[in-house]
């Protein structure tokens, strides 16, 4: 007999071993051919003095402290706005142009959605010549100290 006719196997496995799946249609085959099959569970713990601690709770929990969304615009304000607006017979357009805003925003103002900008709300306070800040909003907007 020649090396030609030998036929030499590397790396075969062996059948006695145990093999290692993650995916379920493996699984299932073993099971149907009457393997053993055994599951555990991996342990990422290295420190005993984490042992009792449920850090999946404890992230549940910080999960669930989110931050609350930014206030509002109230509505008396987006009320003021609009009556002072239409007492100068302008239009929402006319009042962004006038103080170098877009439309949409002062849309937003007027409807209680912005978030309150303080640059924003002085412009129109003298735009519109009425308070929109504070106390006594609606008032007219005056100037210097009072007498």
């Amino acid at each position: 007999m020649s090396d030609w006719d030998k036929t030499t196997v590397l790396r075969k496995r062996d059948p006695t071993k145990a093999k290692i799946t993650r995916n379920e249609s493996e699984l299932s085959a073993a099971r149907r051919a009457g393997a053993a099959v055994v599951t555990e569970k991996k342990s990422t713990l290295t420190n005993s003095s984490h042992a009792d601690t449920d850090h999946r709770r404890i992230a549940k929990l910080d999960r669930e402290n989110d931050i609350p969304p930014p206030p509002r615009v109230d509505l008396s304000v987006g009320k003021a706005l609009q009556k002072g607006r239409q007492a100068k017979n302008m239009t929402q357009k006319d009042l962004a142009q006038l103080i170098n805003e877009k439309p949409q925003v002062v849309n937003e103002y007027e409807s209680g959605k912005a978030i309150p900008n303080q640059n924003v709300l002085g412009k129109m306070e003298r735009a519109l010549g009425i308070k929109l800040r504070g106390k006594n909003i609606g008032d007219p907007l005056t100037f210097g100290k009072k007498k």
